[in-house]
Formats: C-alpha cells, sequence, structure tokens
C-alpha cells in the first residue's frame, strides 16, 4: 500500500466514524483500531463465560423450583452472550481457540468482579441488581458502537441484561421483606458487592490506559468515571426502595452538581485482583481450563461430524448427472 492510499483510507475511516457511520468487517480499518475492538470484545466475551461460575454455584441449592429455573435460564443466557462477543471478535480475523488460550494462559483478563466469592443466596441477587445493573450502564452505549457486529451483539445481550437486572431485584425486594435473618443475608450482600461493583466501571480516566483513544473512536461513548457516576445515581433510589443501605457513609446527593457524590474507591484492591490476587481468581480460571479440558472431546466430535458432511456434500452428484454425461 502507498503512502498516499493510506492517507486515503485513514481520512475516510475516520470521517466514517465521525459520521456516526458503522464500521463493517471488510471495511479498511487500522490496525490499532481492530487490536483495541479485539481486546475489549474479547475481555467481554471472557467476563461472560466466567461470570456464569459464582451463580452456577448457586443452581444445585436454590430455595425453590422457581429460583432454579430463573438461575439457570440467567446462567444459559451469559454463555450465550459470551458466544456472540467471541463471534463478533471472529469477524476481525482472530480464532476462538486464539482468544481462549490467551484467557486459560493469563494473556488476557475478564472483569475482576468475578474473582469475589458468593457465599449465601443473597449473593445472587446482588449479582443480578448491581453487577447486571453496572454491566447495563456500561453496555447499552456500546450498542452504538461504531463497529457493527459488537454493536449488534450487544442489542440482544443488553434486553437479557436487563432482564436479568430485574430478576436481581425481585429477589432482594423478597429477601428484604422476609424474616430479620433473610434481611440481614440481603444487607450483607449489598454490602460485599457495592464497591466490586463500582469498580467494573474501569479505573478513573486518567488512569485509563484505552479509555480516550476508544471514545475518539466511538468504540465507547462515555468515559468509565461517567458511567460509574450514572450507575450510583440510579442505584440509590432503587436501594431505597428495597429497604437496603448502601455501605458507603460518604454518599450524598449534590445538589449544585445535580449528582450523588461518593467515598474513595479503593483502587489498591482492584489493580491485585486485576493480577490475579482476588479471593477466587485461581478457581475461576483453573474451572474454566478445566471445563475447556474435558470438553475436547465435543469440540473434536463436532469437528469430525463437520468434516464427514463436507466430504459427503463434496462427493455427492446432482440427480441425473451421470444420464446428462452419458448423452
Amino acid at each position: 500500500m502507498t503512502a498516499d492510499l493510506g492517507a486515503q483510507l485513514a481520512a475516510a475511516f475516520d470521517a466514517a466514524v465521525a459520521a456516526d457511520e458503522r464500521v463493517e468487517p471488510r471495511d479498511w480499518m487500522p490496525e490499532e483500531y481492530r487490536a483495541s475492538l479485539v481486546r475489549q470484545m474479547a475481555q467481554h466475551a471472557h467476563s461472560e463465560i466466567i461470570g456464569m461460575q459464582p451463580e452456577a454455584n448457586w443452581i444445585t441449592r436454590a430455595p425453590s423450583l422457581r429460583r432454579k429455573a430463573i438461575l439457570m435460564a440467567k446462567v444459559q443466557d451469559e454463555a450465550g452472550h459470551g458466544l456472540y462477543l467471541y463471534s463478533a471478535a471472529e469477524t476481525l480475523g482472530t480464532s476462538r481457540d486464539e482468544l481462549l488460550d490467551k484467557l486459560h494462559s493469563g494473556r488476557q483478563k475478564y472483569s475482576s468482579i468475578f474473582n469475589y466469592p458468593t457465599l449465601t443466596w443473597a449473593d445472587v441477587g446482588a449479582i443480578g441488581w448491581l453487577v447486571d445493573g453496572a454491566a447495563i450502564t456500561n453496555q447499552v452505549p456500546i450498542c452504538r458502537c461504531s463497529y457493527g457486529p459488537y454493536a449488534r451483539a450487544m442489542v440482544r445481550i443488553c434486553k437479557e441484561e436487563s432482564f436479568h437486572q430485574r430478576q436481581g431485584f425481585e429477589l432482594l425486594m423478597a429477601l428484604s421483606q422476609g424474616t430479620e435473618e433473610q434481611h440481614a443475608m440481603a444487607q450483607d450482600a449489598v454490602n460485599r458487592w457495592w464497591w466490586p461493583s463500582l469498580m467494573m466501571f474501569g479505573p478513573p480516566d486518567d488512569e485509563s490506559a484505552h479509555s480516550a483513544q476508544s471514545m475518539a473512536w466511538r468504540i465507547k461513548r462515555h468515559s468509565n468515571d461517567e458511567l460509574r457516576q450514572r450507575f450510583v445515581d440510579i442505584a440509590v433510589p432503587q436501594a431505597e426502595s428495597l429497604g437496603l443501605t448502601l455501605p458507603d457513609p460518604d454518599l450524598k446527593w449534590n445538589e449544585e452538581r445535580g449528582h450523588h457524590d461518593f467515598g474513595a474507591i479503593d483502587w489498591a484492591e482492584f489493580w491485585d485482583v486485576l493480577k490475579g490476587n482476588g479471593p477466587c481468581n485461581e478457581q475461576r480460571i483453573g474451572q474454566r481450563r478445566r471445563a475447556h479440558e474435558e470438553g475436547a472431546w465435543v469440540r473434536d466430535a463436532a469437528a469430525a461430524y463437520a468434516q464427514k458432511q463436507a466430504a459427503q456434500q463434496q462427493t455427492a452428484k446432482p440427480a441425473g448427472q451421470n444420464e446428462e454425461a452419458r448423452v
């Protein structure tokens, strides 16, 4: 590619992004844009499939058949979200096997929040309300992402995540309005999940390595701190409706800003968990590796079946072909 042609393509790409046009897989794009998309979609996909583990831990211990069915459906949805996102990443020329290998070897990350344990049944509700609520706040703007396959995948994901958030809220409501022990269990879960949920949006804007460039390319539409503030403002009145208290003594409405002020986040904990030192890091990635290894026979069988079908289609002749040859 000549320098002039490269400059023309780059200018056309920048103009398309600025005009809010969608970039599609066959369109020219800067390699940095491609790499940034792969990194973000891979981290998102990894988070979905790792995120199945904390809640799946409670499927066999759900307190009723209804709750069990709801939780099974949710975990199944999360598996589907991972598949959508891996498929979207594959449109950029990276294979699913490559992405999974990077996850299993620690070369790619997933959301730090999935390295915390689910100690009680109320944690399932707290994850639904807080973790999925934070995910929705972060992901709805991605439905307008500049990259078409990612944006389209997010439409269905956000609809399902919204349902998950409502399920978590309803579960916590039932516990909060139950016995004193149930209310205490709900409050304890919220106490433990509130701060990790705020960390889900990533580090502060002045410490984020990718946020500014992702916003310039319109992969992201809002900064980490903007999204975090939006989530806090939504969560406060919801907590009041639940009759639960958010564990932040500095949380208060700021009339001048028109937003809630909140306390300092322990970013040392965030970075420590991200580096692999969280309560469940080894457990989560170890279980993911084992599941991948134990499922190898399924992948091999599917590949063999696909090869067999392709070979049959290649050797099969259309009806009447032999007769036409003789004529």
